[in-house]
Parts: structure tokens; sequence; C-alpha cells
């Protein structure tokens, strides 16, 4: 029986979606081919149809789930909307999205150009969206990091209550 058109671009969604999850959660070192296949529920062969390294499917990766938070967002949100999203309990937790931007601000410094190039793309991304919605350049980037740096330091503590009043600090701020 021959493969659905659409086959091969599903294979791929897979791999991708896997990988994603697997990344954000456990950082690229953490992660091998094998893991990312197997919760694929695919062969590690399946892989080199696809991706030529584990780098560049880290890139793709890392890409594929920027475009999920950003598609989660409703039509025509605030930054304030924004903001209260991205600097949630539920992000922080991983729950609903893990936006790489935080999730995975250091594992990528110890990666190669084109990982970093990729991230720097999708910050770029986030600066452009809070632009978009009325924030000149510096305000936008501020907010940015505040918002990446809120989540990124949320996501080390072990204190519920800190975890709050931090979340509520940077919210009041932005």
């Amino acid at each position: 029986m021959a493969w659905q058109p659409t086959h091969k671009q599903q294979t791929r969604e897979r791999i991708l979606s896997s990988a994603a999850k697997l990344f954000t959660t456990e950082g690229f070192d953490n992660v091998s081919i094998d893991q990312i296949m197997h919760n694929a529920n695919l062969t590690r062969g399946a892989f080199y149809a696809h991706f030529t390294s584990k780098s560049a499917l880290y890139s793709e990766a890392i890409l594929a789930s920027a475009r999920n938070s950003v598609r989660s967002l409703p039509n025509g949100f605030s930054t304030c909307e924004l903001t209260s999203a991205y600097l949630s309990e539920e992000h922080v937790k991983g729950l609903n999205r893990r936006c790489p931007l935080a999730f995975l601000v250091t594992d990528i410094g110890k990666q190669d150009e084109q990982i970093r190039n990729t991230y720097t793309r999708i910050f770029q991304g986030m600066i452009n969206m809070l632009e978009s919605s009325g924030l000149d350049r510096e305000k936008a980037l501020q907010q940015a990091v505040l918002m990446v740096g809120g989540v990124a330091i949320g996501r080390a503590l072990n204190d519920d209550s800190l975890l709050a009043e931090l979340l509520h600090s940077c919210k009041n701020l932005a």
C-alpha cells in the first residue's frame, strides 16, 4: 500500500513535536535521537529521511515550538494579555506551552551558530510582536527581557509562594 501524499510532512511534524517537547524539558545534551524517535513512535532510521543532524533538528524544533506558542495567543491580543499569559504559573510549569526563549535560555549559549541564530530570530520575533502592539523599541526590549527572565528564573525556584511573588512583581513592572 502506498503512503498518503501528506505522510512525509506528517512524520516530520511528529518528529518536530517530539523534539520540541523533549528539548524544552531536558535540553540538547540530555536528549538522544533515539529518545526523540521513540517518543514520536518512529524508528531511528526515519530520522535521517527528515534531518541531517541532531543540531539541525534542534534548530527547527525550537522554531516550531516558538511558532506554536504564538499560535496559541488569541487574535488581536494586547501587550497586557500577552504579558499576563507569558508570566503565568502555567507557563512556568510548562503546562500549556514551553517558550524556548525562557525554557532553553541557558542551553542555547552552549550550542552552535545555527542554533544561536535561530534563537536570535525567535527573540527578535518577540520584540517585533511587542513593537507591533504599540511599544517603542527600547520598551519592547525591556518587556521581552523581563518576560523571558521572569519565566526562566521562575522555573528554577522550588518555593511556590516566591514564584507567585516573582510573577506578580514582573507583571506589575511590565
